[in-house]
């Protein structure tokens, strides 16, 4: 089952990871195209949240139709497996890529599509076996407390010595996506214990599945205003932190996921406007990946440097500055798979994990 303004703001999340993971000179960047340095929640901390509140809505309207239909649950559980497995196996593939490609760049074990594909297989898991809608708010809000508890239990949130950092640094080492050899300290923004915190903001996805399938867009908006409250009550005591995505943080970016595709359901698929955006979430995994390799290859190549200096550089910042020059770059860069990605829609061409 397949709802237009889901493909839409999926699409645009992927734009959005793309124009702020691509700026042309990264000592050029605006505020508001930057994550939060710890604490806090800027506009990009919104992006990975709401993909994956997504990922939670999309297993929603791909299995629970089978499930009501008496689709048998042992095929379904091997179909959600396989997809997760090929998802880590494409972010596995994507850092080795890195790995070959930038110098000094070593092999990370751990990812945004690895920690997508983590949370993909417990969420289909979860959403086979534990049908009750009761049963998920109880895991959901278990999984919210448990990880507070976790983190408090650690003693201190600061960088490094946090619990999360802690476990990073013990099992994954030069794995990680930080490690400092001299000190042993090491960190990991989609590490491990984060994981458990991320599977909540799929739950939440589920949940908000049945509401959309279900007609129920006020529900939905509503419930996205009561995550919103809570998640910032919540800060006071545990603050928004998309490295650690605490507690607060997946209430308060779920929240606010909740709106923006409550927003998009009324627009898109019920007043007809036209799903901007469609087109980059029918191939969200082939506009990443591709956008990764070409990253990868630019910069690994060397062409990086001229290119910017020659193309954006030299023309835009005389006359513009260099942070509107930085920005340029990034949103042609998106634009590039934001087009190539409408070229492949019209096809017909999809590609699937």
């Amino acid at each position: 089952m397949r709802i237009n303004s889901i493909d839409a703001v999926r699409g645009l999340t992927v734009a959005a990871m793309l124009l702020v993971n691509d700026a042309g000179d990264w000592s050029h960047v605006y505020p508001w195209l930057e994550h939060a340095e710890w604490h806090g929640c800027t506009p990009p901390d919104f992006i990975f949240p709401i993909f994956m509140l997504i990922v939670g809505i999309s297993i929603n309207l791909a299995l629970s139709p089978r499930l009501e239909a008496g689709a048998a649950t042992v095929p379904l559980a091997r179909s959600v497996l396989l997809r997760a497995v090929r998802i880590v196996l494409l972010g596995l593939a994507l850092h080795v890529v890195a790995m070959l490609l930038l110098n000094g760049r070593g092999f990370r074990l751990f990812g945004v599509l690895q920690r997508t594909g983590i949370c993909f297989a417990a969420a289909g898991l979860l959403a086979i076996h534990v049908r009750s809608a009761r049963a998920q708010w109880a895991i959901f809000t278990s999984i919210l407390l448990a990880h507070w508890a976790l983190l408090a239990a650690g003693g201190t949130l600061e960088p490094g010595l946090n619990l999360s950092d802690r476990i990073d640094s013990a099992l994954l080492g030069h794995l990680a996506y930080q490690y400092d050899a001299a000190t042993g300290i090491g960190h990991d923004p989609e590490g491990i214990l984060g994981t458990l915190p991320s599977q909540a903001t799929v739950i939440l996805g589920l949940r908000a599945g049945d509401w959309l399938r279900s007609g129920q867009t006020r529900k939905l908006a509503l419930a996205g205003v009561a995550a919103m409250l809570a998640g910032g009550l919540w800060s006071l005591a545990l603050p928004f932190n998309k490295q650690l995505w605490t507690s607060s943080f997946v209430l308060w970016t779920g929240g606010f996921g909740m709106l923006a595709i409550a927003l998009a359901h009324q627009l898109i698929d019920v007043r007809d406007w036209p799903p901007l955006g469609r087109a980059m979430g029918v191939n969200a995994i082939a506009a990443y990946a591709g956008s990764w390799i070409a990253t990868c290859v630019i910069e690994g190549s060397g062409i990086m440097g001229p290119l910017y200096a020659h193309v954006f550089s030299q023309p835009l910042t005389p006359v513009f500055g260099p942070w509107v020059a930085s920005m340029a770059f990034a949103l042609a860069f998106t634009a590039v798979f934001w087009l190539a990605m409408a070229g492949a829609d019209r096809r017909g061409w999809r590609m699937t994990i």
